[in-house]
């Protein structure tokens, strides 16, 4: 315990560093060397040496001595390292050019243009099923976890959702044996954990992690440690640059893959559905053509077929090294005002209802129209924003756009209600064009309620498994 000072302020702990964070309201607790105050990162604080410290150059968050700058940068956690090989620069962000021109603030924009927009968007979503159907699942897998006591009301949420994603996975058939689980955006890789529960005993379960950020305590580091049978190994790639191709894991293995996330995080989901898929076809504007698909080189050999042969549902793209077998993916969908439109698969559906880019940039902005009320009214009663995001906490639950959600032209105009209708339509064309895209692809593919709204403002599931 730390010491308590008179004026209420807790001394640091003995042999620890004397420098007050301001930023968490406590002393450092950084080991000090004998008879030191500080320790070297606050050394200038206190004075006590005559080496000068200076933010290093490739992360300003620490500091280092400067007459030692050239021998730290050689070994800085921060520095660049060298790519794996499974690290193509861009190979499933879409084409370059593809971009809109400008991205003009909803705030600047005038009320007539948004009523445009709006009008736009309800003859867009004219024949789609605009509610989908509530499933929601569980899984013996979790009934334990469910059932403890100790859970405090996050935690429940999130086994609620794990739960059901499970539940919807075996619905599906893609709880199985000889398989390899993708979960991307893993964070502390908890998804990939439960189904390893699910499948304990089966025989070739593999698990791929991908997380562009490094996260500390990691669940997948028990299972490596108790499971043998299975491997887990973790992808520190954003998805943007990650050729599945070229996996060394899959390479060896030829497994099928099962992509799976909660929540992937809006244009997350559009690359995680390229790095399986490869390019959608359309994106240069040819609109009704399929791009040709590779044929399984394990099925030609089985097969005895040519290379001219039919290409098997699921496999990838030309954006890949090496063929790839989809099995099918399961994805709770978060955060559309994140999307992009260069990365979006779903172009083709959006040209075939007459919307473009500046529409997408605009519509994409508009859906957090769809949940931002409530977030609000969640901080003015209790102080907190709704649990039930993706990474343990995901971005669902930031809400970087809160200046840019409800334009003043509209302010006392359009009424509450009205704002969250149009935020879910928009939501609900954005997703359409994921399953219209992975139609295209040779897969059946839906969407669902996988968990009620107290559970997750988020509760959109996308899924898919290939046709035949």
């Amino acid at each position: 315990m730390a010491e308590v000072s008179g004026d209420g302020v807790s001394a640091p702990l003995p042999g620890r560093c004397g420098f007050y964070v301001e930023r968490k309201r406590r002393y450092c607790k950084m080991v000090v060397a004998s008879g030191k105050t500080f320790c070297g990162e606050h050394a200038n604080a206190g004075q006590e040496d005559d080496r000068k410290r200076i933010p290093c150059p490739l992360d300003p968050k620490h500091t280092v001595f400067e007459d030692s700058l050239a021998k730290h940068l050689k070994k800085c956690n921060s520095r660049e390292k060298p790519h794996p090989v499974y690290y193509v620069q861009n190979i499933n962000a879409g084409p370059e050019d593809d971009v809109p021109a400008d991205e003009v603030p909803l705030a600047d924009r005038a009320k007539e243009e948004l009523d445009l927009l709006v009008k736009k968007l309800k003859k867009a979503v004219e024949g789609l099923n605009r509610e989908h159907e509530e499933r929601i699942l569980s899984h013996p897998a979790l009934c334990e976890a469910l059932n403890d006591p100790k859970n405090g009301d996050v935690a429940f949420k999130h086994l609620k959702q794990q739960a059901s994603l499970l539940g919807h996975m075996k619905a599906l058939g893609l709880l199985s044996a000889n398989k390899c689980y993708v979960e991307f955006g893993a964070g502390k890789g908890k998804l990939s954990h439960w189904i390893n529960v699910a499948l304990r005993g089966s025989d070739n379960v593999n698990f791929l992690l991908v997380e562009r950020s490094t996260t500390r305590f990691k669940v997948d580091g028990k299972n490596r440690s108790t499971d043998s049978a299975n491997v887990f190994e973790r992808l520190q790639v954003d998805i943007q640059h990650l050729s599945l191709g070229k996996v060394p894991l899959l390479c060896e293995k030829g497994l099928p893959v099962i992509g799976v996330g909660k929540h992937l995080c809006g244009a997350a989901t559009d690359l995680a559905l390229r790095c399986m898929l490869g390019d959608p076809g359309g994106d240069q504007g040819e609109q009704n053509e399929q791009p040709p698909r590779k044929r399984l080189k394990q099925e030609q050999r089985s097969e005895g077929l040519g290379a001219d042969a039919e290409p098997a549902p699921g496999a990838v793209g030309a954006n890949a090294q090496a063929d790839v077998p989809v099995s099918g993916l399961a994805i709770a969908l978060c955060c559309h005002h994140r999307c992009d439109w260069r990365h979006y698969v779903g172009k083709d559906f959006f040209r075939e209802r007459g919307l473009g880019a500046p529409e997408f940039t605009v519509l994409q902005r508009m859906s957090s129209w769809a949940t931002c009320g409530l977030r609000k009214a969640a901080d003015r009663s209790d102080g907190a924003l709704p649990p039930g995001g993706g990474s343990e906490r995901c971005e669902e639950e930031d809400h970087e756009h809160a200046d840019d959600t409800v334009p003043s032209s509209l302010d006392g105009v359009v009424s509450a209600e009205d704002r969250e209708l149009v935020g879910r339509l928009c939501k609900l064309l954005i997703d359409h064009g994921r399953v219209d895209f992975l139609r295209r692809k040779g897969f059946r593919s839906s969407l669902q309620y996988y968990t009620s709204r107290d559970i997750s403002l988020e509760n959109v599931l996308l899924t898919a498994v290939p046709t035949g």
